[in-house]
């Protein structure tokens, strides 16, 4: 539900890579309402954070490996020093990214700004997801032991 949701949203939003909120959804998606929101936090941490640095390395760096490495590297080492060492790998990651599709005439702050909606929306639609079966609270009753039962 919250994949398709997020999927659905993002194409009526016309948003450039729909699949950027299939996969946060997915990815944070728990059983748990608050397991989820921690996911979802780590997630949209490292992402807002790997694409600002991103978006500002893209300016100074040329486009070769070494670039890349030291992106993820410099986001990596960031996340750490803010305190956000569970979104230290994704922070790599989209920062990786970000700079590798500037490669391809994309507008670095554009693409960047993309994809922390596309997160975003994909965040979104799996906090609500998780909170369904709370929202649907079903009393089981309890099952009765059939050793207790009289003989008929």
């Amino acid at each position: 539900m919250a994949a398709g949701s997020a999927v659905a949203i993002a194409q009526y939003l016309a948003l450039q890579y729909p699949v950027y909120a299939l996969i946060a959804a997915v990815i944070v998606l728990d059983l748990s309402p608050s397991k989820t929101l921690q996911l979802a936090l780590q997630r949209l941490a490292g992402t807002l954070l790997g694409a600002t640095v991103g978006a500002v390395l893209s300016y100074f760096l040329p486009l070769n490996p070494l670039a890349i490495f030291v992106s993820i590297l410099v986001a990596m080492l960031l996340s750490y020093v803010v305190q956000l060492q569970a979104a230290a790998k994704l922070a790599g990651y989209v920062c990786a990214i970000v700079i590798l599709f500037e490669a391809h005439g994309t507008n670095p702050w554009s693409y960047a700004f993309y994809r922390v909606i596309e997160t975003f929306l994909g965040i979104f639609m799996a906090v609500l997801v998780s909170l369904v079966p709370k929202l649907l609270r079903v009393d089981i009753p309890a099952e009765t032991d059939s050793s207790n039962k009289g003989s008929d």
